[in-house]
């Protein structure tokens, strides 16, 4: 068995909704024998007894079905939560894509290299330790899955239908796109400065500040020394607290310290942070209120970490045997943190009496440590309902004093059913990006939805954070559509983002070039600020390789799927297999959205039963079958009557006059007439005002600089020179019909072929273009794409063997020495449409040929 091509999926794509892992695998069977299986089987599920069921619904399993249940079990195991996966044969005997649903990339990617392990251990007869792969998965997942604080924050999110991306493998989520998003780093937001975030980290002027603001502080100074730190114990008196000027997660920090032996411990360990100060300890239990705007959402008795002896074990043991709670790990992954037992826990034990080998008597209830952060392995008790008013309103100053929008405020009082100052209680830190996980999942108590609090003061009730999204896709016409309807929002008032095969624009100007139209691209646009709208060129390649790089779109258009294109690469081999791949987008579509189809392609039509939203047809014929029955439904239409587009909806109707639309050339050229079609469609569907729609219309030019490549109308000494980027012969069928309507003395054409087309594609080419054009000049693509040095040549070549009105052939190597030759031959009255391969490139060569004329 050979595993190749892993690919992670990382939005919806062909196989399902499910972010999953693809790979190509190649047995040397297509099953085993059933002897062969069944002692197969037995050796697997010795090694791997929970891998499950391993036969498909139909047929033998092949070693591919194999790889693919343990690679989703694997993953079950380790506790990710995944469930879908799928396995299915190619045109190549014995050669399978494999898909496995995984919740972290890293996780899924090590999932099915261990399952093939498992595989193979299994057909050689050797060892597999499960249980290690098992651990090395959960470490791994523990490692890369976004902690509790983030993964609350995003999970809330999600359940208001809010898209999320990570921005860093850490805790910088992208929350909603474009000029709608937010972004949080854990529990902080964007709109928290780093001025507020540097007071909060400064202990001192925290203090100073909040003292200001009536609230109560404990006493106290930074220090310079230990020395300097026990005189300052003396002034304030002890018990004092030590910890850093500047610091966070309870590093560093010292409670209740009596003498000078702990306090120099306490100094040290609260100098590796930086600057130490000491203040007054103030009695009581230390409670951490969580603030989200300007409301107190949750509060936590935070309790030191402890062991309750048992007469028999030794304080050590004590604590071995409370960190083997699965509950506890390291860092903040788990629920629990394990308790540290160093130095200070050592000082502390020895401030009662105690060494780390002491056998505490039974129910004796030893500290490790007086400060409660639950990173030091302390336990948290919820008291949110228990919080008295006047507690809660002096949490709620603190954090709007120091200016933070999520503020962790640690308060240190006898309890929070009275207010702070009648029992000498006081606030002693207030904290940016406070740890959510106490409130989340508290030792003690019912969890508080506090990443709902928060996704609550990002996005006002009802919004989802998101913008217009359309996502274009189909055989021609993709890239006029998605110019056409950026145009069209742009007019409306939008700042639209867009990307297509010639690059990513935003407002107008271009940020990147080259093929754009995958996922990559999208989501580029969607993390800029200063989109409103996005409009997607969707091509088959990048659905193939990620996915769509969005979740759901509001209008997926596909303009047609007509004879295919790029047929016979990746798996597809069929004009039904390339259906599918493009369905993706109406499968995906908001079910609020619609799905803008083409009526008159039989293939698109069908995609409309997909589609969780509701239908747009077009079609220039308004008798139609499919648009007839749709609009006695009521459902809305888009066709060509008497010389005008119309909008139609029920008894509604809107009409505008194809002569006020210059792109169609006053209805002459049917396949633009369809692109445009299509997008007043889409913007129909985005609720788009019938006004901006005209504007846009007669506003938008097809010339090389709005749209490159794509029936651009040049005149050359009188001739006229059209520039055009078709390259399948469904585009050849719709370029001779658009020239037909044109008038010439004499018609020649620019052609070559890329190499990555099946044989009769690109031979089907010339044959069409042959009946059309007088001269057909041939020039060798820039790149051969898996093709030997002259082959697409003779391809062509073929087409035109019976041409009916070709009568001179000629090729040339070089795509500018081939436009030169057929520009110097035209004369007035001529017609040349060149199908340009290096878009760019040809079109500013033929630019600069016509200005020196």
């Amino acid at each position: 068995m050979q595993v190749s091509r892993i690919r992670a999926l990382r939005g919806p794509n062909l196989w399902s909704r499910n972010t999953a892992i693809e790979a190509i695998v190649k047995c040397s069977a297509n099953a085993l024998s059933q002897s062969q299986q069944d002692d197969f089987e037995d050796r697997l599920r010795q090694r791997f007894p929970a891998i499950g069921a391993l036969r498909p619904a139909t047929g033998a399993a092949s070693l591919a079905h194999v790889l693919e249940a343990a690679a989703l079990a694997l993953q079950k195991e380790a506790g990710c939560p995944v469930s879908f996966s799928r396995t299915s044969a190619t045109v190549e005997e014995g050669v399978y894509q494999v898909v496995v649903e995984y919740s972290e990339e890293a996780v899924g990617r090590m999932a099915l290299d261990e399952a093939h392990l498992l595989v193979q251990a299994a057909l050689d007869g050797t060892g597999f330790d499960v249980d290690a792969a098992i651990a090395r998965l959960r470490e791994k997942d523990e490692d890369v899955r976004l902690g509790p604080s983030t993964g609350s924050i995003v999970n809330a999110a999600l359940a208001r239908g809010i898209p999320y991306r990570r921005l860093t493998e850490g805790s910088l989520v992208q929350l909603g796109w474009g000029s709608r998003q937010r972004r949080i780093w854990a529990a902080e937001v964007d709109s928290t400065s780093a001025v507020s975030e540097a007071i909060a980290q400064d202990k001192d002027l925290t203090k100073t500040l909040l003292r200001a603001a009536g609230v109560p502080v404990p006493i106290g100074r930074p220090v310079t020394s230990a020395d300097d730190a026990w005189a300052v114990a003396q002034e304030v008196g002890l018990p004092v607290v030590v910890k850093p000027q500047d610091g966070n997660q309870g590093k560093g920090v010292t409670v209740n310290i009596v003498d000078r032996p702990h306090l120099d411990i306490a100094y040290r360990a609260a100098e590796e942070y930086g600057t130490v100060m000491v203040e007054k300890y103030l009695p009581g239990s230390d409670y951490r209120m969580l603030v989200v705007g300007d409301q107190l959402v949750a509060a936590a008795r935070r309790d030191p970490p402890h062991v309750i002896g048992d007469g028999e074990h030794t304080v050590r043991e004590l604590v071995e045997r409370v960190n083997a709670d699965p509950r506890r790990g390291e860092g903040h992954a788990t629920s629990l943190t394990k308790i540290r037992f160093d130095e200070i826990a050592v000082a502390r034990l020895a401030v009662q009496g105690l060494t780390p080998e002491s056998v505490p008597d039974k129910g004796h209830r030893v500290i490790l440590r007086n400060n409660a952060n639950l990173s030091t392995g302390g336990t948290a008790t919820d008291v949110t309902d228990d919080v008295h008013p006047d507690v809660a309103a002096r949490a709620v100053a603190a954090a709007r004093m120091i200016g933070l929008d999520i503020c962790g405020v640690d308060v240190v009082c006898e309890g929070v059913l009275e207010p702070l100052e009648s029992q000498h209680g006081g606030i002693v830190e207030v904290n940016a990006a406070p740890g959510l996980r106490m409130h989340l999942s508290p030792s003690y108590g019912k969890g508080r939805p506090v990443g709902e609090a928060i996704v609550n003061h990002l996005f006002e009730p009802g919004q989802d954070g998101r913008i217009p999204v359309v996502a274009v896709t189909g055989t021609n016409g993709k890239t006029t559509t998605a110019r056409l309807i950026g145009h069209l929002l742009a007019s409306g008032g939008y700042r639209v983002g867009m990307t297509n095969t010639d690059g990513v624009y935003v407002e107008g100007r271009q940020i990147d070039s080259g093929d754009c139209s995958g996922p990559k691209s999208a989501r580029n646009v969607l993390a800029h600020p200063d989109v409103d709208a996005a409009v997607f060129e969707t091509a088959r390649g990048g659905v193939l390789r990620e996915g769509l790089g969005f979740d759901r779109c509001q209008v997926a258009v596909v303009t047609n799927i007509g004879a295919g294109d790029h047929l016979g690469l990746n798996y597809i081999t069929t004009v039904e297999d390339l259906a599918v791949l493009k369905r993706v987008i109406v499968q995906n579509v908001a079910p609020t959205g619609y799905a803008v189809l083409n009526a008159a392609d039989p293939i698109v039509a069908q995609m409309a039963a997909s589609s969780p939203g509701k239908v747009i047809f077009f079609t220039a014929d308004r008798h139609h079958p499919v648009m007839a029955t749709h609009r006695a439904q009521g459902g809305r239409t888009v066709y060509v009557d008497d010389g005008a587009l119309v909008a139609a909806e029920g008894s509604w109707r809107e009409s505008i006059p194809l002569r006020d639309i210059p792109l169609t050339r006053n209805g002459s050229i049917s396949f633009q007439v369809e692109n445009v079609l299509a997008s007043v469609a889409a913007a129909w569907g985005l609720g788009l005002d019938l006004a901006a729609i005209r504007s846009g219309l007669a506003s938008f030019i097809n010339d090389a600089h709005n749209a490159p490549g794509r029936f651009n109308v040049m005149d050359y000494r009188g001739a006229t020179v059209i520039a055009d980027y078709g390259h399948n012969p469904d585009a050849m069928r719709a370029l001779v019909q658009a020239v037909e309507s044109m008038p010439a003395r004499r018609r020649s054409v620019v052609i070559s072929g890329a190499g990555d087309r099946r044989d009769e594609d690109i031979r089907d080419q010339t044959v069409i273009l042959g009946s059309a054009f007088d001269d057909v000049i041939l020039y060798q693509d820039a790149a051969q794409r898996g093709r030997a040095d002259g082959e697409v040549m003779a391809l062509l070549r073929e087409g035109l063997a019976n041409a009916s009105r070709t009568r001179h052939t000629e090729e040339i190597r070089g795509e500018f020495l081939a436009i030169d030759t057929a520009l110097a031959r035209l004369q007035p009255g001529d017609l040349c449409l060149v199908l340009v391969d290096q878009v760019e490139e040809a079109l500013a060569h033929l630019e600069r040929r016509i200005r020196g004329a």
